[in-house]
């Protein structure tokens, strides 16, 4: 089979491996799909992601869908859940697998993604697809099960207001998820013109270029303040526009990943509003509700996809990815 690896910084090979063989409690899966995820692009960019450094040639790739190429349930088209927690842990019995310090992590650490043909992996983390999404719809489940996870914990008030600071994939998402919770108000920020105007399409009310922003405009524009203020961009700038953005007493939720590992805020205007802060880790237990919103209709994940390649062409995809020019970039493994 063929796999795509990373050796270092921006260095992406795809060569022949042999097929990996599924241990007692895993199924072989052919990979149909996989996107490629911020973090993703920071293990391309410079070779590490938060405190993990890499390590050794590594396969990357979490948002994936696939068909089951074995067993009983061969031929079942299935979204990949990509964090298997120890299951054993104080985190996991009390219902934070998301937040479980053994879990081993599609493309992360040691553990190979999905960016090859094949891929064994633990038969109860394999949900099955219904007809109605795509490949392409099974791999955005996993964003989009951040992106839930996201408004879960931002507890956004019946007809409350939201502000959505950084509209790349999951921040779209998650103005689709704010609309379906009845939110009175949705306001998007992000500084490419193609993202804010995605950002109209798909939910929200008012796009909002923030460069150059003073924290009076802010203020100026939000009034009051916002109930909750989502964070997806990474870097101190976002956190800032969500402390201006959000209401006393207020919540927001940290989704982005910053480059050099460290958040910076205002203590004083944080003290002063008496915010809650909540940090978003991956996600808990989400697919079901990932899965059922598409296949309702509630979310649509096709115009997130902008970009499809091959795994060949994987070294482009990631160049793509890292120009931002678009949204979601896919690798197929068979196109």
């Amino acid at each position: 089979m063929r796999a795509a690896r990373l050796y270092g910084v921006g260095d992406i090979r795809v060569d022949e491996e042999p097929r990996p063989e599924p241990a007692p409690e895993e199924t072989l899966v052919e990979v149909r799909a996989v996107g490629l995820c911020g973090s993703d692009l920071h293990w391309f960019s410079e070779g590490a992601i938060g405190d993990a450094q890499l390590a050794h040639p590594l396969v990357l790739g979490h948002e994936a869908a696939g068909v089951i190429a074995s067993g009983p349930r061969r031929g079942q088209r299935v979204a990949i859940d990509p964090a298997i927690p120890d299951g054993t842990c104080r985190a996991c019995r009390d219902g934070y697998r998301n937040l479980c310090p053994q879990v081993r992590f599609s493309g992360h650490g040691k553990t190979d993604g999905a960016l090859r043909e094949f891929m064994a992996w633990p038969a109860e983390l394999l949900y099955p697809l219904p007809d109605e999404l795509s490949d392409r719809d099974g791999a955005i489940l996993e964003p989009l099960g951040v992106a839930i996870h996201s408004v879960d914990l931002g507890h956004l008030p019946f007809a409350g207001t939201a502000a959505v600071i950084g509209c790349g994939p999951i921040g779209l998402l998650t103005i689709q998820l704010l609309r379906r919770s009845g939110a009175a108000s949705i306001l998007a920020f992000d500084p490419r013109a193609h993202r804010r105007e995605a950002a109209a399409q798909l939910g929200a009310d008012q796009v909002v270029d923030p460069a150059g922003m003073t924290t009076g405009q802010v203020r100026d524009l939000v009034g009051y303040g916002v109930d909750v203020a989502f964070e997806i961009a990474g870097g101190d700038p976002a956190v800032a526009l969500a402390l201006d953005a959000v209401r006393p007493g207020g919540r927001i939720t940290l989704g982005g990943i910053p480059d050099d590992d460290h958040i910076g805020f205002s203590a004083a205007t944080a003290r002063r509003k008496g915010v809650t802060i909540a940090l978003v880790r991956r996600m808990n237990e989400v697919y079901p509700r990932a899965i059922s919103l598409v296949a309702r209709g509630q979310v649509d994940t096709a115009p997130l996809v902008t970009d499809r390649f091959g795994l060949d062409d994987t070294a482009a995809a990631f160049d793509t990815a890292v120009s931002r020019a678009g949204l979601k970039v896919v690798v197929e493994p068979y196109r």
